[in-house]
Parts: C-alpha cells; sequence; structure tokens
C-alpha cells in the first residue's frame, strides 16, 4: 500500500469515526424508539407498556375495524387541510405585504413572524379566553353566544384556525427569503409590457416561490400531522370525538386506555401515511416546481 492510498484510508475511517457521535443520538433517540414501536404495535401490554403477549396484526385489524379510528383519520385529514392552506396563506399573505419598504415595516415584520415564538400551550390557552362564551372577545365583536370549543360544528376549525395561525410565522419567514431572491428586474420588464400587479403575482411572484413553496407545503403537512398541544387544551380530542386527531388518539390509547399496542399501531400507520405523502409530493415536485 502506497503513502497516497493510506492517508486515504486513514480520511475515510477518520470521517466514519466523526459520524459515531451523530449515529449514536440518532440511535438513541430515533431508531430505537422507531423499531420498539413496531415491536410494541404486534402486542398486547400491561399498564406499564410492556410486551406481555404476541398478537401478531391483531392490533392493526382492530384499527381498520374501528369506526372510531376511522373518524380520527377524517378528523385529522380535514384539520391538515385548513392548517396548511391557512398557515401558508397568511404567511404568504404576510411576506408580500412587507416585501416593499415603507415606514413601521419592522413593526409589521415582527408582527407577522411572532407566532413562530409562541408555544402552542401558550397559543391555546389564550384563544381558550378568546373563545369563551362569556367573556370572550369573538363573542362581543359578532354579537352572539356561541360556545365555540365545545360545539361539534366549531370546535375543529377553531383548533385549525389557532393552529395555522401558530404556523404562519416560520411560513412568513420562509417566503419573505424567497421572495428577497426573485429578481426585481422581471419585474420591471414586465410593467414596461403593461402587466397589472395581480398578472405579476401569479406569473412571476408564484413561480418565482415555487422552490420555497414545496419546502413549506412538506414541512406543514408533517406538523398538522404532529399537532397534539393545542387539542389537549382547547377540546381534548372533543365535543365527541370531533376534534380526536390521530396524534390525540395514540395519547388516549395509550396513556388513558392502557392500549400501548394498539397506540404504536395507529403511530405506525401515522409514519406511513406521512411518509407515502410526501414520497408523492417529492414526484410531484419535478413537475410543479421551477428552480
Amino acid at each position: 500500500m502506497t503513502v497516497k492510498q493510506k492517508k486515504n484510508k486513514d480520511r475515510k475511517v477518520n470521517a466514519y469515526l466523526y459520524l459515531i457521535p451523530c449515529l449514536a443520538v440518532f440511535g438513541v433517540f430515533l431508531f430505537y424508539p422507531f423499531f420498539k414501536t413496531i415491536y410494541l404495535s404486534l402486542y398486547k401490554t400491561n399498564k406499564l407498556g410492556q410486551a406481555k403477549l404476541f398478537v401478531g396484526l391483531d392490533n392493526y385489524i382492530s384499527l381498520f375495524t374501528s369506526e372510531s379510528f376511522y373518524n380520527s383519520m377524517w378528523v385529522t385529514l380535514v384539520f391538515v387541510v385548513i392548517v396548511v392552506v391557512g398557515s401558508m396563506a397568511l404567511g404568504l399573505l404576510g411576506a408580500v405585504l412587507c416585501s416593499k419598504a415603507f415606514p413601521g415595516i419592522r413593526v409589521f415584520s415582527t408582527s407577522y413572524a411572532l407566532p413562530m415564538a409562541v408555544a402552542s400551550s401558550s397559543g391555546a390557552m389564550i384563544f381558550k379566553i378568546i373563545l369563551n362564551p362569556t367573556i370572550g372577545i369573538v363573542n362581543k365583536l359578532l354579537n352572539v353566544s356561541i360556545n365555540w370549543v365545545a360545539d361539534p360544528k366549531y370546535a375543529l376549525v377553531c383548533v385549525a384556525v389557532l393552529t395555522a395561525w401558530l404556523n404562519s410565522g416560520i411560513n412568513f419567514l420562509y417566503f419573505s427569503a424567497g421572495l428577497g431572491n426573485i429578481d426585481e428586474t422581471i419585474y420591471e420588464r414586465a410593467s414596461v409590457d403593461g402587466a397589472n400587479g395581480v398578472q405579476k403575482f401569479f406569473r412571476l411572484t408564484l413561480p418565482g416561490l415555487s422552490p420555497i413553496m414545496f419546502y413549506t407545503l412538506v414541512v406543514n403537512i408533517i406538523q398538522a400531522f404532529q399537532s397534539f398541544g393545542q387539542v389537549k387544551i382547547l377540546t381534548q380530542g372533543g365535543p365527541g370525538e370531533s376534534t380526536n386527531l390521530i396524534v390525540y388518539s395514540i395519547y388516549r390509547d395509550a396513556f388513558f386506555n392502557y392500549r400501548f399496542g394498539n397506540a404504536a399501531a395507529q403511530s405506525v400507520v401515522l409514519f406511513l401515511i406521512v411518509m407515502a405523502l410526501t414520497l408523492v409530493m417529492f414526484r410531484l415536485e419535478k413537475k410543479g416546481v421551477k428552480y
């Protein structure tokens, strides 16, 4: 072995050694829980979550024959659509409004980005006061007496609107960065050709933002599927099961009903759904995203 070959080999070994701490952290906090969840989904467990009786796919069969599970899936789907559309629309609107310099722009930019600094639990507590049927400002402004989070017609929408607002702050920063990378000269040329503001937005701004919009869409979908704190504080899955998102269903089955095997099976199904959606979106990326 020549000296050059030995040096190259040492470099490869050193590179893998530097990866060991990272792989160790991933192994402890990601890979082990993931495979443990799959393992538990094949067992009946005791109240401590210890696997006791191997049941194979019985937990999955129980899920797919349960009306409650299908209700959770439908509720989660509606919730995700409202959250993703709402949060991206709010973030994009704020970014477009702040894309031009004007007096007080920093105040407005800070206001639009503020939701990213608010914890979901804090936001839910504030929202609960705002929607209170007696002292809430929403009822006073609309001159109605609706118990928003206790009415099945409005509860899911209320939780989704709160989540969309919480996610809009980071979307605002993403879109602001994307707008800053669009060449201003294309707008000048479009103005010379007689294009109005609406035409510029749909023909220039949106195509220019397509890479950021794709990334934001993927991130927002994953975040929406993981929403928990606001449901726990505002509705606890109710009234009835109108806000029983699949994440909250997993929590309730595991820590209230002590059916850890069933909860693990739901976790695996949720993982597969999110992974499938992500793969589909990456396939569609080649058709709709312009770099």
